[in-house]
């Protein structure tokens, strides 16, 4: 391709390429793609970037977003089921002290009764084209606080604007577009159009130091355009500030709450005791949940390693042979670790092939899952108890290597062997059975040195924009 060419060229010219790099920078700056500095509120900084999109084939990109719509259904289908979540959860809960308390919530709201019967998913699927089989499979889906719209929305005019800097006007065209948070927001927009309350707020429940502080700010705008009414708290502010009426109505600071969005609390240290009080207060409450604690459960890495066991997508798909095929062609392969002789098997093969596979915890954000000799010393440490059910194991997917520049502030700048993970969002509303609202649009790719295991942004990935060929 003719950027991989320009790359080449480009190293060997050192003034070149810093001049490149900083007129990049600007462009960022130019166009928006900022984030707040972790030491400052009033400090920004761009956001980590491929200084020219990555390729990625263009049927994978088509086939991650067709099936999206079907994800979005599968989620709010396992949300509805109680007797699946137990049965899927019920080892995870045994060894993983967070699912537990995540799953004490959920219990204690079906006990009650749910209040609630709309739902606002915003999810999103990640993928990796595997090499091997040139194959798109699937890496996990993220049901709360799914990042890499608002801000990101404005990378592919940055790599427009570079790669035509360049002369590279041909590739220019061949960058996807994503204006993602349009479709993204109109769900939360549908959400609180039908909790019914033009004076309720759309509540945006966030971390104590927002370091995306202004993707966060470019949401709220659009649902301030639309004339809705929003809000930022944090945990403390909810469990301080918060309370329920008689009619389980959620009000905080005098505010009715319409939809309470989670940007926050997909990890353990997200919760304190406070934070846990003002969980289960939100999920009690009247107010629409973007994830409710359901949709939060589902996902999990468990729920993942079962819905590619046999058969169990025909049960939520009975009618829908083409859905059912559609998602499975996603899947690569996925081990329980459970007790018993399956899981033994897994450990064992585990520990033999260790390269072979990827240890994944119940965890979202980037930098937890293990690998390698890793795999070896956590499972050596916990094979014989129930611990080790506080995991999945996956097969490890080999994806594609490219060659690209990653700009991020304390990384050389050079050229460096990559890999690409790309996103697909969904957006969906659901009151009962019925799906009311289910879309899909553009994509978020991360990029990262081949020598770098997770994919996370924190964890040092940069975004990148695909580059259709």
């Amino acid at each position: 391709m003719a950027t991989e060419k320009f790359l080449q060229q480009l190293i060997k010219n050192p003034d070149r390429l810093n001049d490149l790099v900083e007129e990049a920078k600007n462009v960022a700056f130019e166009h928006g793609l900022i984030m707040h500095t972790p030491d400052s509120s009033e400090v920004v900084t761009y956001v980590p970037f491929a200084l020219f999109p990555s390729p990625m084939p263009k049927a994978a990109l088509l086939q991650a977003q067709a099936v999206q719509t079907h994800f979005n259904t599968l989620v709010d289908k396992i949300s509805r089921d109680p007797v699946f979540l137990e049965e899927a959860l019920a080892g995870t809960i045994q060894a993983d002290d967070f699912t537990a308390r995540l799953f004490g919530i959920y219990r204690q709201v079906q006990l009650e009764g749910r209040t609630q019967s709309i739902v606002v998913g915003l999810n999103r699927c990640d993928y990796m084209v595997d090499r091997r089989e040139d194959s798109l499979k699937q890496i996990e889906i993220n049901t709360i606080a799914a990042a890499g719209f608002g801000v990101f929305d404005c990378l592919p005019r940055m790599h427009r604007k570079i790669l035509k800097s360049v002369g590279l006007l041909e590739e220019s065209e061949s960058v996807q577009d994503r204006q993602q948070t349009p479709t993204m927001t109109a769900a939360l927009a549908k959400g609180w159009e039908l909790y019914g309350q033009e004076n309720a707020v759309i509540l945006f429940l966030v971390e104590d130091v927002p370091l995306w502080k202004i993707n966060h700010r470019i949401i709220e705008n659009d649902l301030r355009n639309r004339n809705i009414p929003v809000i930022q708290r944090k945990f403390k502010d909810v469990c301080t500030r918060g309370s329920l009426d008689g009619d389980k109505r959620l009000f905080i600071d005098g505010l009715e709450v319409a939809i309470v969005y989670y940007r926050y609390g997909y990890m353990p240290y997200n919760y304190t005791e406070q934070a846990w009080d003002a969980r289960l207060l939100m999920e009690r409450s009247m107010a629409v949940k973007c994830p409710d604690i359901s949709t939060h459960l589902a996902g999990t890495k468990k729920v993942q390693e079962v819905l590619a066991r046999p058969g169990v997508l025909e049960k939520f798909f009975p009618e829908q042979p083409q859905a059912v095929e559609q998602i499975r062609a996603t899947f690569t392969g996925f081990y329980t670790l459970d007790m018993g002789p399956e899981g033994d098997r897994a450990v064992a093969m585990a520990l033999a092939n260790p390269d072979d596979f990827v240890l994944k915890p119940q965890r979202e954000g980037g930098g937890n899952n293990v690998y390698g000799e890793d795999i070896v010393r956590e499972l050596q440490e916990v094979k014989s108890d129930k611990r080790r059910a506080a995991y999945i194991l996956m097969d490890r997917v080999r994806p594609r290597i490219e060659q690209n520049i990653l700009v991020r502030k304390g990384l050389p700048i050079k050229l460096t062997s990559v890999c690409c993970e790309v996103g697909v969002h969904g957006a969906y509303v659901s009151v009962g059975e019925e799906m009311v609202f289910n879309e899909t649009h553009g994509f978020l790719m991360r990029t990262k040195s081949i020598d770098q295991n997770d994919g996370g942004i924190k964890a040092g990935a940069v975004c990148d924009s695909p580059l259709a060929v």
